[in-house]
């Protein structure tokens, strides 16, 4: 029985890993649509923002209830996951509790691994009665409507199933240990801190219900934390691992400093000096100044489209949100993303993308989004995994002003006072200082 439980594991455990493999190429094969972009700069800073944004979670410290909650969901979840390596092990070696035989230091980390367990538990309720009870502001909006609400409330639910499951094997395993039950009698004889609590439930069941308990319990909690692996690619809780490079990438310059594109330099260039225009045709595509789809965006605007975790934080920032206006930072992430999936599954159908008629402006996102952006950066700045919806609003907005001459009538006027008097306002350079002088 022990062999065919092993090829049952090892068949389960490879074919999810072959398939989490193929899916993060897919992800992989999607981000590298985007132009290049060169974010190899100051390693040791970058290396700095990756401990403290994408690690020590140090933007969700400015609300420490909330920021600790999270925390104990994410680290819990992934410190306690360090168990499935013994798992994975007894499950291709045929063992029960192979690390067992380290004796006090085993019992030190399950105990510590319970507690946190436990913490997750609690922090995911927390978190259900939150988005469903209490129903934050920025968690109920309306781009949270269907599969992201239902995404979100699955993946806290899974949680929650997962860390009952690895209570509720410690708590029989202990049981069938202190009753000498076979190879259980390799368990720590100590009773674990938390599933020793829940031993009144299971004490009155004969040995061999609490054998089947115990079995379920380690199958389900393994198939479930590779399903879970499986589903990330699908999820916004893909952020668990793209938010370390994601923070790693993150843009180094001053907030507010906006990237110049060579090419209109070029331009501007050449028509003050024509005879630096080059003379022979080049051979090179001609690029839109700006962004109409994902190919025109870079290859760090689309890792974060897929990096967003949906929390809302860049909208209830945003002061064109407040005001009502069309403009959600969440929703252009979110839209991006959705883009870049059609066109994935596009490539995929036919080994090359095949025009279908769409673009990520007009079909995703609206002029009218764009265009209430005030350029604030709160969105940026509130980020707590160092997303930029600005720089994929100010790329589309520069596409629907150079290339499709579509600037609203105040920006035209703006621009023209710009050209001819070199300053937004109608006012002459000569008489820019009159107001000085009439006292």
């Amino acid at each position: 029985m022990h062999i065919l439980s092993q090829i049952i594991f090892v068949i389960i455990f490879v074919s999810a890993i072959a398939l989490f493999a193929k899916n993060c190429r897919h992800i992989a094969r999607n981000i590298n649509l985007g132009r290049e972009e060169n974010l190899n700069d100051n390693k040791t800073t970058r290396i700095k923002n990756l401990l403290l944004l994408a690690l020590g979670q140090k933007k969700m410290f400015r609300n420490p209830l909330v920021a600790f909650l999270h925390l104990f969901v994410y680290a819990g979840f992934i410190i306690i996951n360090i168990e499935i390596l013994e798992i994975i092990l007894d499950g291709i070696l045929g063992y029960h509790r192979l690390f067992a035989g380290i004796g006090d230091w085993y019992i030190y980390l399950i105990n510590a691994f319970e507690v946190l367990a436990l913490l997750v538990l609690i922090s995911c309720v927390i978190f259900l009665i939150r988005r469903n009870i209490i129903k934050v502001n920025r968690l109920k909006s309306i781009e949270l409507k269907g599969f992201p609400k239902t995404d979100a409330n699955a993946i806290l639910v899974t949680e929650i199933i997962l860390m009952s499951l690895f209570l509720t094997m410690n708590s029989c395993d202990t049981i069938l240990n202190m009753r000498g039950v076979g190879e259980y009698i390799n368990t720590p004889t100590t009773h674990f801190l938390i599933s020793s609590l829940i031993h009144p439930l299971f004490n009155g069941l004969s040995s061999s219900t609490l054998i089947i308990i115990e079995r379920a319990a380690w199958w389900l909690h393994i198939i479930g934390i590779l399903a879970f692996m499986n589903y990330l690619p699908y999820s916004k809780h893909l952020h668990i691992i793209l938010a370390f490079p994601n923070a790693y990438y993150a843009s180094l310059v001053p907030r507010g400093e906006m990237k110049n594109m060579p090419e209109i330099q070029q331009e501007v260039l050449y028509a003050m000096q024509p005879e630096l225009a080059p003379t022979e045709p080049t051979t090179d595509e001609p690029r839109n100044f700006g962004a109409k789809d994902v190919f025109d965006l870079s290859w760090k605007n689309l890792l974060d489209a897929y990096t967003c975790t949906e929390c809302g934080r860049c909208s209830a920032a945003c002061p064109a949100n407040m005001t009502g206006k069309a403009l959600s930072p969440r929703t252009i992430m979110m839209k991006t993303r959705d883009r870049l999936e059609e066109v994935g599954k596009n490539i995929s159908a036919h080994k090359t993308f095949k025009e279908d008629g769409k673009a990520l402006l007009y079909d995703y996102i609206t002029e009218e989004e764009l265009n209430a952006c005030t350029t604030c950066n709160a969105c940026v700045q509130e980020c707590p995994v160092s997303i930029s919806p600005l720089d994929i609003i100010l790329q589309m907005r520069r596409y629907l002003v150079m290339d499709a001459s579509k600037a609203p009538q105040e920006w035209n006027a703006m621009f023209s006072n710009t050209e001819n008097n070199f300053a937004p306002w109608k006012f002459s350079p000569d008489d820019r200082d009159k107001w000085a002088t009439e006292v």
